[in-house]
Order: C-alpha cells, then sequence, then structure tokens
C-alpha cells in the first residue's frame, strides 16, 4: 500500500496527503459525487452512524494488506470499545456520588449533611462534569438567552408560552442532531384537508436547571424593580405558584428528550405558563362580548318593568351572570385544553431523567469517543501521516463519512488523536511523524492497560466524589467482631 510522505507542511504536499486519506477510506465504499453544503450551514461534530457500521465498514478484507491483519483491526476496535465504555463507567460512578444530595428521585438514606460551601462545591464539580459529558457526547451548547432559538413564539403544537429565566441558578440546554421531520396539518387555503411540511427538530435536548432560592430571587426582585421585601417576596410567591409543588431550590434536575421542535424548548421548563394566543382571544372576546351584550340588552329591558313583576328582572339578572359564567368557563376550559397537550407532547417526547440521563450520556460519549478514534486510527495506522498534514486527514476523514453515508460532518480531530496518544495507541516523533501501533499490538496494549486498571483504582470514593484510600483495622476477635468494627470505624 503506498504511504504519503510529508512535503514540508506545503499546499501541495496537504493536498495529497488529503487525496491519499480519502484513496484510504474509499476503499471502504463506493465515491459519490461531492456535495457542499450551503453557506452558513453549521456542520456538527456527532457522528450519526452506528459503531457497529463503521467497525463493518473499517475491517473489510481489501482494506488491510492481509485478512489477518483485518481481522486484529477488528479485534482491537472491540477492544477500544470496552475500555471507553469501563473508563466512562468508573467516572459515572464518582459523579453519581456527588450528584446524590441533589437527585430528586433518590430512595437512599442520605447519612451524612453538608454545609452550604460543601454543597456549592458540589454543585460546581456536577455541572462542569455534565458539560464534559455533553461535550464527549458531541452536543452542542445552546445560550439561555438566545432569544431567537428559544423564545419563538407560537410553538409548533399552537401553543404560546411565557418564560422566567431569571429564576434559574443553573441552566443548561444543548441539543445534538439539528434536523427536519415531516407532519401534516389542515390550513384554511387548502379547505382543511391535510398539507404535509417540514418540522425542525432536535433529536436530543438536553437540560440541566436548578431553581434559585426564594431569598435569593427576593432579593433579586428588590434590586431590579425597586420594591420593598414584602412587596418582592409577594412578587416571589405569585411567580413560583406555576412551579409544581415538587420542584425544590435544592435539587439538580435533568431532562433528556427526543425529537423536540426546535419552537418547543420552552414547553420543556417547569415554571412555563400557557398564553393565550391572538386568535384565541379574539374569539373568546367576540363571543364574550356578544353574549353579555345580548344578555345585558335582555335584562334591561326585563329591569325597566321590574317594579309590575320582579320575577323578569331576577330571571333576566341570573341568565346574565350564566352567560358570564360561561365565558369564563370557556377561558378556562380552552386554558386546560392547552395543557393536556403540552403535557401529552412532553410524554412523548421524554427519554430519559436525572440519574438516567447521566447514564445515558456517559454511554454516548463513550460511543463518539469510539467512533472519532476508529476513523482516525484507520488512517494513522496505513498512512505516514506529519502533524502537519492532520488538516488534510481530517478533510479525507469527512469525504469517507459523505461518501459511505451521506452524512455532513465536522470531524472532530484534535479530541480523538489527543486520546489516542493518551492511551500510547499512537505516539509522535520530535519530527512530528504519527506512528500508530499495529492492530495486533494496539490490542495487547489495551489487554495490558486492562490488567492495570483494578489495580490503579482508588479503594472507594467519598460523597464529594473524592477519592480516598481506606485504614485498615479491627481486633482479633473473630470474623464477625472484625467486620463490626471496620464498619463502626467507618461510621464514626
Amino acid at each position: 500500500m503506498a504511504h504519503t510522505t510529508a512535503n514540508n507542511g506545503t499546499a501541495a504536499g496537504s493536498e495529497r496527503t488529503a487525496a491519499h486519506t480519502e484513496a484510504e477510506l474509499r476503499h471502504f465504499a463506493q465515491p459519490e459525487p461531492d456535495v457542499v453544503p450551503p453557506d452558513g450551514v453549521r456542520r456538527e461534530t456527532f457522528l450519526p452512524v452506528t459503531r457497529t457500521a463503521l467497525i463493518d465498514r473499517l475491517t473489510r478484507p481489501n482494506a488491510w494488506d492481509d485478512h489477518s491483519e483485518a481481522r486484529d483491526a477488528s479485534r482491537f476496535f472491540r477492544y477500544l470499545a470496552y475500555w471507553r465504555q469501563q473508563q466512562y463507567a468508573a467516572e459515572t460512578l464518582r459523579l453519581e456520588q456527588t450528584y446524590e444530595p441533589f437527585n430528586p428521585d433518590t430512595d437512599l438514606l442520605l447519612t451524612r449533611q453538608y454545609t452550604d460551601a460543601e454543597r456549592q462545591q458540589m454543585q460546581k464539580r456536577l455541572v462542569g462534569h455534565m458539560e464534559h459529558l455533553l461535550e464527549q457526547a458531541n452536543f452542542v451548547r445552546i445560550d439561555p438567552k438566545d432569544v431567537a432559538k428559544i423564545l419563538e413564539g407560537q410553538t409548533h403544537y399552537g401553543l404560546d408560552f411565557e418564560l422566567d429565566l431569571d429564576a434559574f441558578e443553573e441552566l443548561v440546554i444543548c441539543y445534538r442532531g439539528a434536523s427536519t421531520k415531516k407532519d401534516q396539518k389542515r390550513t384554511l387555503r387548502k379547505f382543511f384537508r391535510k398539507t404535509e411540511f417540514e418540522v425542525p427538530v432536535f433529536q436530543r435536548l438536553f437540560v440541566l436547571f436548578k431553581i434559585k432560592p426564594d431569598d435569593v430571587r427576593v432579593s433579586e426582585i428588590m434590586k431590579e424593580r425597586g420594591v420593598s421585601e414584602k412587596k418582592a417576596t409577594k412578587i416571589v410567591k405569585k411567580l413560583r405558584s406555576r412551579l409544581p409543588p415538587a420542584v425544590r431550590a435544592d435539587n439538580i434536575y435533568m431532562k433528556m428528550f427526543r425529537d423536540i421542535p426546535r419552537a418547543d424548548i420552552e414547553m420543556i421548563f417547569p415554571n412555563t405558563r400557557v398564553k393565550f394566543r391572538m386568535l384565541d382571544k379574539v374569539k373568546l372576546g367576540i363571543t364574550g362580548a356578544g353574549g353579555i351584550g345580548a344578555g345585558a340588552l335582555g335584562a334591561a329591558g326585563k329591569i325597566a318593568v321590574a317594579a309590575s313583576n320582579p320575577i323578569p328582572a331576577a330571571m333576566a339578572i341570573a341568565g346574565l351572570g350564566g352567560v358570564a359564567f360561561r365565558q369564563v368557563m370557556s377561558a378556562f376550559n380552552q386554558h386546560q385544553k392547552y395543557m393536556v397537550v403540552m403535557a401529552q407532547n412532553l410524554y412523548f417526547h421524554s427519554l430519559a431523567d436525572n440519574r438516567g440521563v447521566l447514564i445515558l450520556l456517559a454511554d454516548r460519549a463513550a460511543e463518539e469517543d469510539v467512533k472519532e478514534e476508529i476513523l482516525l486510527y484507520s488512517v494513522l495506522a496505513k498512512e505516514q501521516v506529519y502533524r502537519e498534514d492532520l488538516e488534510a486527514v481530517d478533510r479525507g476523514i469527512e469525504q469517507f463519512l459523505h461518501s459511505t453515508f451521506g452524512i455532513n460532518v465536522d470531524f472532530d480531530l484534535d479530541d480523538a488523536l489527543g486520546r489516542l496518544l493518551a492511551d500510547g495507541i499512537v505516539s509522535e516523533s520530535a519530527d512530528g511523524l504519527m506512528y500508530a501501533l499495529p492492530p495486533a499490538a494496539a490490542a495487547q496494549h489495551i489487554d495490558a492497560m486492562w490488567d492495570r486498571f483494578l489495580d490503579d483504582l482508588p479503594d472507594t470514593v467519598d460523597g464529594e466524589g473524592r477519592e480516598f484510600v481506606g485504614q485498615p483495622g479491627g481486633a482479633d476477635s473473630g470474623p464477625v467482631a472484625t467486620a463490626d468494627a471496620h464498619l463502626s470505624d467507618a461510621a464514626q
């Protein structure tokens, strides 16, 4: 198999490296015409293809010098996948202990009380770790202040919301897989026949939030609006009345949704208030004004003759009250209808909550890491690549993904290379040459790392996720007494 030689970083050398890289990868698929994305379209680093599909393409016999090398590559990729999953599993165990004091779904006995300073430190650590997991799982962060993306007015389902973003002490919103799906609706222009249209969606949408404590929010309202503490307390109490009773300020909530229309992000927050659309206001206003107006005119005529016969007047007043009551109930029923629509939509879009989100994200992050690494390794193990050629390698991998799977992504080469270098699967010489272990040697290297894995783990971690080594102890009075002594010492 031909090798590419670096050309001192010149443009010609990079172009040849890109061509060779693409040629290496095109052993696994038939080439297709290039499709250039439109200007302004952001490409995601998320690879919307399974690890199994990639391994199948990258380990075809004709992709390597001989069949045995292809089998070794397949074995190495499996080892690498198990290794990454185990690394994230170990991180998840530590992170779960940090999350336990904030978990609203916990059914475990909390045996330790934390000071405010300790909780603040754990909260900062938890949010930082979650942001790292989201980045590794190739999620894209959305700024909560980005009104253009979040507060887009009427939603896909015809609802309109009002949202108070200032209520949150912590708020992280991320998406992965921005795409579209087809839906149908009836329109007046088509004489109420169903019309198909495209709905922009987020295939995965993550939100982490923590509500500010009442006293903090009261202080903010006093400063922002220049009101007294009593008035600010009333305002906060009214705003917090939108929250479900189970939502507490000392908990951190994490939610994962699937196929959420982009215009419906407001729907996922606990303090969202459903508003009437302008069409509803007009409809309720016209029917209300007409009904009450007609009732008032009829009642006025009957009240005018009330002196001779008061019964018709009383009946007219009662009828007017009934009309007003029906209008109030119409508005109430319309609001309830909106709430049912919102609840049904969230039910079918919900994917995971709280601790389940943590575990799901760790699994997705490991999956994305492995896919990136096996793509890069498949080039470095067969090509002579220098550091100045990595940009061309990046382009070649992106071309392979498009030609093979029809996906247009921004491959994260630097992240994958950093992990391969850290694990010793790839090394860099003084002149910048990237050397990758052959597949058989790479598999043996992962095997040796597994052997050292448990030895390198700490004995345990404390409730804040800090590692420490337990101290042996106990008396020579039998196994039961020794165990009791150990446990009693630990409980002090």
